[in-house]
């Protein structure tokens, strides 16, 4: 299992996986378009025009669902190319940040229950099979960061965080225990009954009530043995080996939102990334 994932742009990490998806973060300055010329960044100008895109999105100029100007709208208002703006529009939707609809346009991604478990989801059965699981939610605390909570989430040992502690069934059986880590200051409202009722995923919590979009995951696994309260949640014998996934999920401007571990018992499940696959939705 020593390998190594990477993608083009991103360095070549050990045990990591990312992933990108998006829409908006409106705790962001509101911005406008204005253009490029005079404003360049080094680099292609496509590379520029994406991050202006990017950037707008971002201060919630363009919200989830909502579809962005047309290319020759795009051109006219940064002075580029038909030409420039497509590839870099190109980019964006190979990183599922956008989504092209046939004869309808360029969309804002939204956190689907479909999509999250097409890019965020990679516990499969031993055939290959992928199922949306069933959550049980076991608690909702507020608690204090740890060292390490801390430095994942890139707030102060000591911060007020939210603590939720989930299972996860496929086919009826507990196969994945979560425990999801969040700093409270970017949910101050959120409670035990709001997380619970939450209509869809709780990436689509994030984003539907707090302007927060998911658009980069980052994961690392290995293999550990069981703890006694992994055990019979789980419903394994105590130090049998689970896949251990860590993972912190980006919003824009790479600020993590999220820390979560899970805990999988592997015995009929297995982890899969495909990172390569076209999204075909």
């Amino acid at each position: 299992m020593n390998r190594e994932l990477y993608a083009p742009g991103l360095p070549k990490v050990n045990y990591m996986t990312y992933m990108n998806y998006g829409a908006w973060d409106v705790t962001m300055d509101r911005t406008m378009i204005v253009p490029l010329a005079g404003n360049v960044t080094p680099g292609p100008l496509y590379r520029e025009v994406k991050s202006r895109i990017t950037r707008e999105l971002a201060a919630g100029v363009w919200k989830p669902g909502d579809s962005i100007p047309s290319e020759s709208r795009l051109a006219r208002d940064f002075a580029v190319s038909i030409g420039t703006v497509r590839k870099a529009i190109d980019e964006l939707v190979a990183e599922n940040i956008l989504l092209r609809q046939q004869g309808r346009g360029t969309f804002v991604a939204t956190h689907s229950e479909d999509r999250t478990l097409f890019f965020f989801f990679h516990i499969v059965g031993k055939d290959g099979g992928k199922a949306l699981p069933v959550t049980e939610l076991l608690s909702f605390r507020r608690a204090k960061a740890g060292n390490d909570e801390g430095a994942r989430l890139k707030v102060a040992p000591g911060s007020r965080v939210l603590r939720i502690r989930n299972l996860l069934r496929l086919s009826g059986k507990p196969v994945i225990f979560d425990e999801i880590v969040v700093p409270q200051a970017l949910f101050p409202d959120l409670d035990e009954s709001g997380f619970a009722n939450r209509e869809g995923t709780i990436y689509g919590l994030y984003q539907a009530r707090y302007g927060i979009s998911v658009i980069r995951i980052s994961e690392r696994l290995s293999a550990a043995q069981s703890t006694q309260e992994v055990a019979r949640l789980l419903k394994i014998a105590a130090r049998t080996p689970v896949l251990v996934i860590k993972r912190v999920a980006y919003t824009y401007n790479d600020r993590p939102v999220e820390y979560r571990t899970s805990w999988v018992n592997t015995e009929a499940h297995e982890y899969l990334s495909d990172l390569w696959k076209a999204d075909a939705r």
